[in-house]
């Protein structure tokens, strides 16, 4: 049993004996404490609440913030009303409860025998913030947390400017492995470019609470950017670190902070957010023909709205922004006045066709061994590109593989960065952690990620797999989307918005 499965039940006791004490001294018997349902019923009594909070008890994500208050109200029975005392309790339910039942000298008093506490309007306010930021924190942490789509790899799934909720409950809430953080705050404080919103000096291995599924074929997920352990602070995500050491050489990237800024290194939970759909699940073979997605030798299913670049010849007439509008094109490159490259899907591909000025529309499919130096594995033995990629295994937990010389490109970043090992290649072998090895055992499952804009996405076809415990969550609903080239209330497609993300 690992240790956070441990620690779980410890506190779940705790909290549970906790309660049993402080019903006895509320009058109440204490095994109604344990009574699944039954007890939430009993405790909204004890600190004479009105029943119909029982509602706010068994909807989803907002019974964590209920739960949170009648901690609090509970505080409050035994005096216990300062900002600290009940910032406390709300943190640390599963040590304050047992605290309060089984110390003697605390006693429970009923609310309408409370003395009327006088609070000054700032004390007020600090109270609500605290209670809110610690409430929402709990949820965005463990539960559902909300985004934003920022670029247009997802496209047209998801839009640029789409607002979208993403649940943590779906493939199990991932503990915080820097849990020292500014609320709220990603990586960076607000307002800045650099200044880190965490501390590091805390930090707690990787444990995933269980989920109500798993990640399945086509899944739009969210998951922390695997290529951004190491970044320049002046190009973040938009250039790898580990891309511009493959352009300039690590020496070259270290020793000119002038050209690349300084280079700094992020712990997983902390690297960028990126969504992606999941091509890719532990155990399979992807292969890539001709830009079509093949999972175990079976075609994968696109979902609706998958673009690839097209070339587009008009008659020698450029294209009208009211064209754009109406086939919902949102990118064209003009090459000249009559030939454009553009991102569509096959159907609008399909029907710009037919359209009387335009003379040609054909999908751009780069050919077989047509080696893209930037796609993963950056090696001639794998002379890969975006639309012609693999076969490629993707590593289940205890899967075995074999490694050599010829291949060890392939799973040198898995050994090395993701599972902790070291890796070393010499001129007799490949040896890891001192051991000649020519097998791997994976002690992770792993994932690979394309965006839908096959095109235009830096997902696993430039940087490789997806480690487990960089998933943050499964994208579910859409509750807003923005078209951030017009104006309020004409940016709001309404079209587009309460839409279930599939």
């Amino acid at each position: 049993m690992s240790i956070y499965m441990m620690l779980s039940l410890l506190f779940f006791f705790l909290s549970a004996a906790g309660l049993w004490r402080i019903f006895e001294k509320a009058g109440r018997k204490g095994w109604e404490a344990i009574v699944p349902f039954y007890n939430f019923y009993i405790w909204l009594k004890i600190i004479n609440k009105p029943l119909w909070w029982y509602i706010f008890i068994i909807f989803p994500y907002i019974n964590v913030f209920t739960l949170l208050l009648m901690v609090v109200e509970t505080l409050k029975c035994f005096r216990k009303d300062g900002l600290g005392e009940q910032a406390l309790g709300v943190l640390f339910p599963f040590f304050f409860l047992p605290y309060l039942g089984f110390t003697p000298r605390e006693a429970y008093t009923h609310p309408d025998k409370l003395p009327i506490v006088k609070k000054s309007g700032l004390r007020e306010w600090a109270d609500a913030l605290i209670f809110a930021v610690i409430a929402a924190t709990l949820i965005r942490t463990f539960f559902i947390e909300a985004y934003t789509i920022p670029t247009s790899s997802m496209e047209k799934s998801l839009l640029v400017g789409d607002y979208l909720f993403v649940s943590k409950l779906s493939y199990g809430p991932r503990v915080p492995m820097t849990p020292i953080a500014f609320p709220f705050a990603h990586h960076t404080m607000p307002l800045t470019e650099s200044v880190k919103s965490y501390v590091e000096w805390i930090r707690l291995p990787y444990y995933r609470f269980p989920g109500l599924r798993t990640i399945k074929n086509n899944d739009v997920v969210v998951f922390n950017y695997p290529d951004g352990d190491t970044l320049s602070v002046r190009l973040q995500s938009n250039v790898s670190f580990h891309s511009l050491v493959r352009d300039y050489g690590r020496e070259h990237v270290l020793n000119n902070p002038h050209q690349f800024g300084e280079i700094i290194a992020r712990p997983v939970d902390k690297r960028e957010n990126f969504i992606k759909r999941c091509v890719g699940i532990p155990g399979d073979t992807i292969q890539i023909i001709d830009g079509s997605i093949f999972v175990n030798g079976n075609l994968l299913p696109s979902p609706e709205g998958i673009q690839h670049n097209y070339h587009v010849i008009t008659d020698g007439s450029r294209l009208h922004p009211r064209i754009l509008d109406r086939y919902d094109i949102t990118e064209a490159r003009m090459i000249n006045n009559s030939e454009y490259i553009m991102p569509l899907s096959a159907e609008v591909a399909e029907r710009l066709e037919a359209e009387n000025f335009i003379r040609q529309v054909k999908k751009i499919i780069k050919p077989v061994n047509y080696h893209e130096k930037h796609i993963f594995p950056y090696h001639d033995n794998f002379p890969w590109n975006e639309d012609n990629f693999g076969p490629l295994y993707i590593p289940r937990k205890g899967s075995v593989v074999e490694i050599n010389k010829d291949n060890i490109m392939l799973w040198e970043r898995i050994i090395e960065a993701y599972e902790g090992n070291d890796l070393q290649i010499r001129d007799d072998g490949i040896y890891i952690n001192g051991v000649k090895s020519d097998t791997y055992t994976f002690q992770m499952d792993y994932y690979w990620m394309v965006g839908d804009n096959r095109h235009n996405s830096a997902d696993s076809r430039y940087w490789g797999f997806v480690p487990q415990d960089h998933i943050v969550g499964r994208a579910m609903f859409v509750w807003l989307s923005l078209d951030k080239n017009k104006s309020f209330p004409g940016n709001i497609r309404f079209n587009k918005t309460l839409r279930v993300i599939r």
